[in-house]
Order: structure tokens, then sequence, then C-alpha cells
């Protein structure tokens, strides 16, 4: 395969895996960049740098391996790296958790393309979703895929279940929906959490072709996701909060938790709550309301 060539949709091509792995390349060039010399313990000479960051002699001194060895893994070739090396290098390059195992993960990447089988909704897993009214609830797949929600969630985002297949994706609505950017307060701080954790699925399957043509069509069309992309974060988007502006009931400050379905560990509920007697429960309550009248009688699943 070749390297990424020149076009937006060229540059989706380092998602897949040749005789170079880019997917490490372009992370450890990313974290290297990350680090001052001063975080590292190291001694700087006024107008001695002329790189951001670390040099690559720097990190595999910090490392303890050689430089020709270092400059070859960062160059993406195909190195039989050990899990020492691996911890010395996220220890060099200062990686919190995420990144850590990341950089596992793309290191020693699979070397075959497999298939992905399509991912289905049992019954029993779309009546668990509907059977919490009063909380916003979505399922989400691979890529961020909206495989089912529940009527407050399609309240609160978007119908996605009445979307074309392939718009059905959490993070196509964030850059894609002009209703998104006025949704989230935060909208970049949002954007930038879900390009994050896009990354991480992409270090898991590099050869997802539906992955490519998601990251093509977004570079293609969104300057921010473009720009983004190639800063390499990576998040798991595990827990936290965010800020909303709902164009019907006002601001919502809600809670969520992402939880895995055993049955498919890349299946995850997302589940969004709101602090007892607060405003925002109160406005929720309101879009309940509002989506319960605005739901039409015979919806069926």
């Amino acid at each position: 395969m070749t390297g990424p060539a020149s076009t937006p949709h060229g540059r989706v091509n380092r998602l897949t895996l040749g005789c170079v792995n880019t997917e490490l390349r372009e992370f450890l060039r990313s974290r290297r960049a990350r680090v001052t010399p001063e975080e590292a313990g190291l001694p700087v000479f006024p107008g001695s740098r002329r790189v951001p960051g670390l040099r690559r002699e720097e990190v595999a001194q910090l490392a303890g391996v050689s430089v020709d060895y270092y400059v070859r893994l960062e160059r993406g070739k195909n190195v039989n790296v050990s899990e020492s090396v691996l911890d010395a290098l996220a220890r060099a390059l200062r990686l919190n958790e995420t990144e850590r195992a990341h950089l596992y993960t793309v290191a020693k990447p699979t070397r075959k393309s497999q298939a992905l089988p399509p991912q289905r909704v049992r019954p029993g897993l779309r009546r668990a979703v509907d059977s919490m009214p009063d909380v916003p609830v979505m399922l989400l797949g691979r890529r961020t895929d909206v495989l089912a929600t529940n009527a407050l969630a399609r309240a609160l985002y978007k119908d996605f279940e009445a979307a074309p297949p392939h718009e059905r994706n959490m993070i196509r609505f964030i850059f894609l929906d002009p209703a998104a950017r006025e949704l989230y307060d935060d909208w970049e701080g949002n954007a930038r959490l879900a390009v994050a954790s896009l990354h991480v699925y992409a270090g898991r399957h590099p050869h997802d072709p539906r992955l490519a043509a998601l990251v093509g069509e977004l570079s293609v069309r969104d300057n921010d996701f473009r720009r983004w992309w190639a800063d390499n974060d990576v998040y798991r988007h595990a827990h936290g909060s965010k800020s909303l502006h709902h164009p019907v009931v006002g601001d919502i400050t809600l809670a969520y938790e992402s939880l895995t379905v055993d049955a498919d560990p890349e299946m995850s509920l997302a589940l969004h709550t709101v602090e007892p007697g607060s405003p925002s429960e109160q406005n929720l309550r309101l879009l309940a309301s509002w989506a319960l009248a605005e739901q039409p009688s015979d919806v069926a699943h």
C-alpha cells in the first residue's frame, strides 16, 4: 500500500497498514512534539532548539534505546518492539493511561484485515433502551454509530433512527449537522473529545473501510475535524458531563455514563442523567413531555 496521498480523501490511507505502520509513526511524532525538554528534565541552552518538543535522540536517551532503533520505530518500520521498550517510551513521552494503552495497540497491530460483522440490536436490548423513559439513552456501536435511541434521546439530539443509515453516527452529527453547534455550549471541547475517541477505535481497527469512509468525508467537509484528526489525541469516552442549550427547553447540564454491553464489547449504552431538584431536571422533564406529545401514537421499532 502507498503512504498518505495529497488529497483529503488520501489522508485516510494512514488508517491502513502496509509496510509502514502509519498509526504508530504519527502517534509517536505527535507525542514527542508535546513534551518539552524542561518537562523531561533535560538541559536547555538558549537558541539550541529547532523543533517543538523533544528530539528523537532525546527520546531514545530517556527510553534507554539506541537512536537508530527509535528512529526506525518512529518511522513506522516493522520493528518487533517489546513491552519493556513500550513502557520506557510511555514514561519518556509522559503518556497518560489512555495514551499508553493506545501505544500498545498501534505498536502491535493485527496483520490481516478481518471483515467486521454488522452489529445487530437484539430485541431485549432494544426494550432495555426504551424501558428508561425518564433519561436519554443511546446505544452506540463502532465508530460512534447510533444503533438505537429512546424517545428522550431523540428529542435531546435528533431522530437518528429516521435518518438515512449512513447518517446515523454521533461524530458525524457533531461536525456536519448545524444544529449540533448550537446545541453544545462548548462545541469545540466536545468535538475534540469525539475525534480523540474515534482515534482510539482507529488504533484497534485500522482496516475498517467504514471508518476510512467516515474520516474521509469529515476531512473533506470540515476543516476543524481535519486539523484535530491530525493531532492524534486519544480519549476514552467513559463518563463526564456536558452542557447543552436545547432549542425547545433551554439549558440542560447532563452527566453521562458509558456502559459496555457484555455480548458485544464494541457496543455501549450512553446514559444521561441530571442533578435531582436542579433546573436541568425540570427542563429535562419538560423535554420528556414535549417528546411524548410529538411522538406518533403508532410508532413501532
